[in-house]
């Protein structure tokens, strides 16, 4: 498993930067916002000014965009790169934002947060088990968590892809019912699921839980 995540990580950030070739910084970010904004209306997610929240695996454009008015810790192990590699993130943009360059699985605070954002994230670590212990362990009693993931539509094709790396930048593959449960053996109770976008294999979902 730990291969494929180094094949994922390879192949992430050329993907972003694929991506961001030949788009409008600004133009981007403007939609970003946009967008995070109506991800987070959908999950019902209201955060109070102050709020104390986590970004766990937030990418270069992740919801820390948004959360002005709380006190936000983000966290990813490319961030180094994707300020050096990318010109639409750059940490000085966000003063209320501490960035930490480093895996979930390694992600350790003595405080716990009021709420924590793990969003298209998940699939993409290299200790699946590991990393949902975190994200439970971070989250205040009574917090909240969510968590989007892509989940498998139809059980062959899962089977076929944990057998062959068709989808190269995601090293574990399951769907939405075992995402949930091994969520709920970590104490979550699902109050929210949201069918974001559905596709031919995968279905992106997301799962509010309180502690």
């Amino acid at each position: 498993m730990f291969l494929r995540w180094r094949l994922a990580q390879f192949f992430e950030i050329r993907w972003w930067q694929r991506y961001f070739a030949g788009r409008d910084t600004q133009t981007y970010l403007d939609w970003k916002r946009a967008y995070w904004r109506d991800f987070l209306d959908k999950s019902g997610i209201e955060l109070k000014p102050g709020a104390f929240v986590l970004d766990a695996g937030c990418g270069p454009a992740g919801i820390f965009m948004i959360l002005d008015d709380c006190r936000v810790d983000a966290v990813d192990p490319l961030l180094d790169r994707y300020e050096q590699k990318l010109p639409h993130f750059q940490r000085a943009d966000y003063p209320n934002v501490r960035f930490f360059n480093e895996p979930l699985e390694t992600f350790n605070r003595e405080n716990q947060y009021d709420a924590v954002f793990c969003l298209n994230a998940i699939n993409h670590v290299a200790d699946l088990d590991l990393s949902l212990d975190h994200l439970a362990a971070l989250t205040k009693p009574g917090g909240t968590l969510a968590v989007s993931i892509d989940a498998h539509n139809y059980q062959w094709v899962k089977k076929l892809f944990r057998l062959f790396p068709g989808d190269v930048l995601h090293p574990h593959q399951y769907d939405l019912e075992e995402y949930k449960e091994m969520l709920r053996k970590r104490g979550g109770r699902v109050v929210r699921e949201v069918l974001v976008k559905r596709e031919g294999v995968f279905s992106y979902w997301l799962l509010v839980l309180r502690s």
